[in-house]
């Protein structure tokens, strides 16, 4: 079974496990779950076994919270059940509302990954990182008296996706989560895709990743908090809907031509293999163009039965491109850890990349339209966000440029891993990327690349985004083909170079309580 396939059957089954505290008491009776405590709706979502870590969560002072990590640690509380926590405290407490706390939610599930590729004494780093980023905003909003998901009932009778989307374009909060209870409660996984459908009314980053994320960690939190996960992107679409602009409509409508137009709904995904040359081209052809045109490009490949993943490699290509030939923050754009040229944090081509990766992890674990959908609008992102800068992102040629690669002369591994340290502490973007775009080309291994990466995505704060474009450049590398895979190490580079300077609040409290 691939991990597609593992994850849509497990979606499908999540409808059946919710919990009572999750779920409210209407759908509760509605699927035969009674208890004493079901007369009335709990006045907050109570998450069980793990009710006592995640209100530890939230209610310890940040300047507490390290020590206490490290005593759960020392009872074998496993990192696992803290992120788990941690996660569940977050989704309760923001509910997809907050910039910080949504962009912390996006962070936890890289954390965990980045903390399974580091020496045994240091896996808890991460995770300690991004706890105590957690915990800290909590408490600035309010801690548990600031609560934004409160426990909610199904809408009754059966509900239809169509229902969901005219609840929240109507900014119908309160109906919007009854009908997403009902859609839940009826199939978990035609849920999801009622909800992507919602999502994908305006691709933004935020919007775009959010879900995915949320869907990400079902894994590690269990599937009878699917519904409360989810409610996150829910809540943020409907948020968003008091900013809606005419021009919103516009990518719809250019959707819903191409479906027809290529005949795209009711088709199976083909299975189709594209040559380097073929994914080069597409990947250009999404970058160069105007978002409509590199939509339809899509759109065209698809039609002609190519596999979506190798499609979504190409996106994924041209996303990067954004990261390799960004100019970097203008000087007036500049603010406290986001310096006049820097890439790092909420960058061009950190959002677009991270964009793309979601659309491509949503395309396999959604069915129907969706499958198809996610990969015409991940397109139609990356060459929409390409806009704004344009002129100088086509005229400039991606990094690394021959001057930096012919600065790069050694050949053994040790001196270039020392040489790439010194130019990611120097904040020398360009020759950071020259030196693995040149590991690459040697062939060597990249796990000691990954390695030297992975330290810093940990050491430095990243302006909400470490985690994240860490986990999604690894992820793009393993699943790009190998002409092209070393692109997104190489961009990894330049934006750990541009971060390197602010360190995370917390680690170095984090390392002394962990003697590392």
């Amino acid at each position: 079974m691939n991990e597609a396939q593992s994850r849509r059957e497990f979606l499908a089954g999540v409808g059946k496990g919710t919990l009572l505290a999750t779920i409210g008491p209407a759908l509760a009776s509605e699927l035969g779950i009674s208890t004493a405590h079901a007369v009335e709706a709990p006045a907050t979502l109570d998450f069980g076994a793990l009710e006592p870590l995640v209100r530890l969560m939230q209610e310890t002072p940040p300047s507490n919270l390290q020590p206490a990590l490290a005593a759960k640690l020392k009872e074998g509380v496993p990192l696992k059940k803290l992120v788990a926590a941690g996660v569940l405290a977050n989704a309760r407490t923001f509910g997809g509302e907050d910039y910080i706390g949504f962009h912390t939610l996006m962070a936890l599930g890289p954390c965990l990954e980045m903390a399974g590729a580091m020496p045994e004494r240091e896996q808890a780093l991460p995770v300690f990182k991004v706890l105590y980023r957690n915990t800290s905003r909590i408490q600035e909003n309010g801690g548990r008296e600031s609560e934004v998901l409160r426990p909610v009932d199904a809408a009754p009778g059966q509900s239809a996706p169509e229902d969901l989307r005219a609840s929240v374009r109507s900014r119908d909060t309160a109906g919007a989560e009854r009908v997403f209870a009902s859609l839940m409660r009826q199939d978990a996984e035609a849920g999801f895709n009622a909800l992507l459908e919602c999502v994908q009314d305006h691709p933004e980053v935020h919007r775009t990743v959010l879900p995915y994320r949320a869907w990400d960690l079902l894994d590690l939190v269990g599937r009878e908090h699917a519904t409360t996960m989810l409610r996150m992107s829910l809540r943020y679409c409907l948020e968003a809907e008091s900013r809606r602009r005419p021009e919103w409509d516009e990518n719809g409508k250019m959707l819903a031509r191409l479906l027809d137009e290529h005949k795209l709904l009711g088709r199976d995904p083909g299975t189709r293999s594209m040559e380097d040359a073929a994914v080069e081209k597409l990947c250009m052809d999404i970058f160069k163009g105007t978002p409509d045109d590199a939509a339809a490009a899509v759109a065209t490949a698809l039609a002609e039965g190519f596999d979506p993943r190798e499609i979504g490699e190409a996106i994924s290509l041209a996303a990067n491109q954004l990261v390799l030939r960004d100019h970097g923050r203008p000087p007036e754009w500049e603010s406290p850890g986001k310096p006049a040229g820097s890439v790092h944090g909420d960058s061009v081509g950190v959002h677009a990349s991270d964009s793309v990766h979601a659309w491509r992890n949503l395309s396999s674990a959604s069915r129907g339209r969706n499958v198809t959908a996610c990969l015409i609008l991940g397109a139609w992102q990356v060459a929409r966000d390409r806009g704004g800068v344009s002129a100088t992102m086509l005229a400039r040629e991606p990094l690394p440029s021959p001057y930096h690669l012919r600065r790069v002369t050694r050949n053994d591994q040790a001196a270039l891993l020392s040489e790439l340290d010194g130019m990611i502490r120097q904040n020398l973007q360009s020759h950071a990327a020259a030196v693995v775009h040149h590991w690459g080309a040697l062939g060597l291994p990249e796990r000691p690349v990954l390695g030297m990466l992975l330290r810093y995505a940990v050491s430095e704060d990243g302006a909400l985004h470490a985690e994240k474009y860490f986990q999604t450049a690894w992820d793009e590398f393993r699943r790009t083909r190998p002409a092209f895979r070393w692109r997104h190490l190489t961009a990894l580079a330049r934006v750990t170079a541009s971060e390197y300077g602010r360190p995370a609040p917390g680690q170095d409290e984090a390392r002394a309580l962990l003697g590392v």
